[in-house]
C-alpha cells in the first residue's frame, strides 16, 4: 500500500541557522515523503522512517486521511523524540526522497 508520510519534527536545542542568519524554526514546516507499506498504521503506533544517510527513526502516528486529490492515504507523524540532533535534522533536509513542505 502507498501512502504519503507527513513528518512534524522538534527543533533541536541549538538551532541551525538559515541562509540570512536566523534561527530555523521547525514548526512551520513539514517533511513528505511516500513510502510502500504493508497496512496502514493506526493513530498511536509507532512508525520507523529512514533516511538516505542516517540510521532508521521512529516517529508517532497521529492520523491517518484519505486524501482524495491524490488518490492515497496521508498518515501525519510527529518524531518520537523530544528533540532533533543535527546530524539528524541535515539527513532529512539533505534526503531527496524527503520534500520540504512550508506550513505559511
Amino acid at each position: 500500500m502507498e501512502i504519503e508520510v507527513r513528518l512534524r519534527i522538534p527543533n533541536m536545542k541549538i538551532r541551525a541557522k538559515d541562509e540570512h542568519g536566523y534561527p530555523i524554526d521547525n514548526s512551520t514546516i513539514r517533511f513528505k515523503k511516500v513510502i510502500d507499506l504493508p497496512a496502514l498504521p493506526k493513530p498511536g503506533e509507532f512508525l520507523q522512517l529512514t533516511t538516505a544517510t542516517g540510521g532508521p527513526f521512529d516517529s508517532n502516528v497521529v492520523r491517518a486521511d484519505w486524501d482524495e486529490s491524490c488518490g492515497r492515504w496521508v498518515v501525519a507523524c510527529q518524531f518520537a523524540k523530544r528533540s532533533i540532533t543535527l546530524d539528524e535534522h541535515d539527513a532529512l533536509v539533505n534526503d531527496p526522497s524527503w520534500e520540504i513542505k512550508p506550513l505559511i
